[in-house]
């Protein structure tokens, strides 16, 4: 599984975690460092196994791509990117009669939407879908086909094309409104937060999975999954116990409870305690 990452500089095994905006990790997926962050971001909406309806999914820029937004659009759900190049983003103009509309848009406006070839190969498109959600196919073999590398495929024409309007629209919402960026930010700041709590905790041969084996890897992650949870919970029963007391309640102002979360781990000795009385001796007998 171990392999050179190109955007960290080194080598290892990428982990994805999915978090629930209220800080519960609801999927952990162990994957090589070249898996599509694209595959394992639609894996984790559909194999999450909790009752969750997932309506929106946060990614960073590496999350998301033309084919992206499209089976998102497929499957229900809203891809929601924090963009790092959004100044180089292109707008798609739905039909070759709105040229000239929008004088004030042109240096960001490029070629119309290709519908008939979306029509053409809707029908494809579905079945692919279909096979993730069924869970016939997992989503890295699919898109493993849908890449650059096969810009003649129809379909991967016909997903381009689809993720490039839905793309568009998202584009136009992201700019449109300060609330959504700020959704985006804080959501994907969870996540943040979750990765300083897993340095927090896996503390152990100075944070490295020091193994290559396989079975070892993904018990190591299952592990610090599990811890997360724990710490999660646990820290969601004392902030309930804090705030059932009235006085604390009074306290809070609006932008408290903005800033509370149970991802906290500074009141956590993760070494133990070991006690020593200086007053007795070790029972220790001389030879």
């Amino acid at each position: 599984m171990t392999e050179w990452h190109i955007r960290y500089g080194g080598r290892g095994v990428m982990i994805y975690w999915h978090v629930e905006k209220n800080s519960t990790c609801i999927y952990s997926q162990l994957k090589r460092c070249s898996s599509s962050e694209v595959a394992a971001m639609i894996e984790g909406v559909l194999r999450h196994c909790t009752d969750m309806e997932i309506e929106r999914q946060y990614v960073d820029s590496h999350g998301q791509s033309e084919v992206a937004f499209a089976f998102s659009h497929l499957l229900g759900f809203d891809l929601l990117p924090r963009l790092k190049a959004i100044g180089k983003q292109k707008l798609y103009r739905p039909g070759n009669d709105m040229a000239g509309d929008y004088p004030n848009l042109e240096p960001v406006l490029t070629r119309p939407i290709n519908w008939d070839l979306i029509i053409q190969q809707y029908d494809e498109m579905i079945k692919y879908a279909a096979a993730m959600k069924k869970g016939a196919a997992d989503p890295e073999s699919i898109l493993r086909r849908f890449t650059r590398n096969n810009v003649q495929h129809p379909t991967y024409r016909a997903l381009a094309e689809l993720g490039k309007a839905v793309k568009t629209l998202f584009l136009c919402r992201y700019i449109g409104s300060e609330e959504l960026r700020q959704e985006i930010n804080e959501g994907l700041n969870v996540v943040e937060n979750w990765n300083s709590a897993n340095s927090f905790i896996f503390y152990g041969k100075g944070g490295e999975v020091a193994t290559n084996r396989l079975e070892d890897q993904e018990l190591s992650v299952l592990s610090l999954h599990l811890l997360q949870i724990c710490m999660v919970y646990v820290n969601t029963l004392m902030i309930q116990q804090v705030l059932d007391e009235p006085d604390w309640l009074g306290r809070m102002k609006k932008e408290d409870f903005r800033a509370l979360s149970p991802l906290i781990y500074a009141h956590i000795n993760p070494y133990g305690i070991f006690e020593l009385d200086l007053d007795e001796r070790l029972p220790l007998k001389v030879a």
